[in-house]
């Protein structure tokens, strides 16, 4: 808390934990959603290192002792929230990134009945792929219901998509239990199987009463999936058998290679439609070109990046004062950005709308996220305002800076 005190603001709504990108995720805060950058502090909990070359290092400013585990850990994070929430109010918003699979599910789950936060890695993310899902079904003219999915992966980011695909399709009238039987998973030891005794609760959701099976192409041909969806940072891994047999088995397989880097990508854009003959609906975690294919046909695949939507979803939070983050409103922020597909884009396979227009994309997706937070009584602004686009633009933070450098003329003009 003493710590804390050394902030010159008093109305922090943005808390960070995790390595050493919060000062790169709260330029996205301002730069995407226009979100005051004096309400918002980076910060990195050190906890020591594993890491023996990073000890043995006289330059390194880290603590130099091996990582806090258990109680101890737990403690710091206590310590920390309980600090947060007395100095600038409970209804602080706190930001999860990098805790890894060890502590990322556990915290999220200790704390997001009780404090304002949401954990990107897993929601985040699980948000703007459902986003390119559901744009997706625009070109494969179907309900999500009527789909498989088989993920390649099973951390943070593939159990989030397919928990939040789960919900949806319960908003869609079918049972939880349906649902999670409609979606397949691999990790680094195989398909996910209820006889396997390494699970943890997470996965078991998605265990499923089948054979052993540690090959991706193999469940491809078994399961024959309608969607394909990777996150495991385990490169070329959607080969040109697994590309192709999608392709045999869907008019309009969905494949997404959401590994990033692109040098971790599943596959390349290019692969992806040169080998499902154009079939393909593709998206992935990091940017690639355009691909022109044979017959002249122009692919301009979209990219699932989270600054679609945590801004978003922050900048809805704290025009309305929201004092929790349930899934809820990232499944609400992931309908609004599909809704904002245009034709124009599906026309070249592109299942985003355009990057360069997120600042409007980001108001519209918290105008959409704020009416869910009065649907489900969370939001403390009352009442909700009448005219949303006029209030939340009324909170937008101007990042257009005026010119100190003076006009210059050409002589005679």
């Amino acid at each position: 808390r003493y710590l804390l005190r050394g902030w010159i603001s008093s109305g922090i709504n943005a808390e960070y934990g995790g390595m050493g990108i919060p000062v790169g995720k709260l330029a996205l805060y301002t730069g995407c959603a226009s979100i005051n950058p004096k309400y918002c502090l980076p910060v990195t909990l050190d906890v020591g290192t594993n890491n023996q070359d990073l000890l043995k290092d006289p330059m390194y400013i880290g603590l130099r002792h091996k990582r806090v585990i258990g109680e101890e850990y737990d403690e710091l994070l206590d310590e920390f929230i309980t600090a947060c929430k007395a100095r600038y109010g409970s209804s602080v918003l706190m930001h999860f990134e990098d805790f890894g699979n060890q502590h990322a599910f556990r915290l999220l789950s200790k704390y997001k009945d009780t404090t304002c936060c949401f954990n990107d890695d897993i929601q985040g993310t699980a948000s703007v792929a459902l986003a390119g899902v559901l744009g997706s079904l625009r070109i494969t003219e179907n309900k999500i219901t009527d789909h498989r999915f088989v993920f390649l992966g099973a951390g943070e980011a593939n159990l989030g998509i397919a928990e939040l695909i789960s919900l949806k399709m319960e908003k869609e009238g079918i049972p939880r239990e349906e649902a999670y039987k409609k979606i397949y998973m691999m990790d680094s030891r195989g398909l996910i199987i209820k006889s396997r005794s390494d699970l943890t609760s997470h996965k078991l959701n998605f265990a499923k009463d089948m054979e052993p099976c540690t090959n991706l192409a193999e469940v491809v041909k078994k399961i024959k999936p309608t969607a394909l969806i990777g996150a495991a940072a385990t490169p070329n891994t959607f080969t040109q058998e697994i590309v192709e047999e999608m392709a045999r088995n869907n008019e309009r397989p969905i494949i997404f290679a959401l590994s990033n880097p692109t040098s971790k990508s599943e596959c390349s854009a290019e692969e992806a439609y040169s080998w499902s003959k154009n079939k393909a609906v593709f998206a992935s975690g990091s940017p690639f070109p355009q691909y022109v294919a044979e017959n002249g046909s122009v692919f301009q695949p979209g990219q699932g990046n989270n600054a679609y939507i945590f801004p978003a979803v922050a900048l809805a939070v704290m025009c309305c004062g929201s004092i929790r983050i349930p899934d809820d409103l990232f499944l609400r922020a992931a309908e609004a950005l599909a809704q904002l597909v245009s034709e124009e884009d599906l026309a070249v396979g592109r299942v985003y709308p355009r990057l360069c227009d997120i600042k409007e994309i980001s108001i519209k997706v918290a105008m959409a996220v704020i009416e869910r937070c009065y649907e489900l009584n969370l939001a403390t602004v009352l009442p909700m305002p009448e005219d949303l686009e006029s209030f939340v633009r009324s909170q937008l933070y101007s990042n257009a800076y005026p010119s100190f450098i003076p006009e210059t003329y050409e002589y005679g003009q």
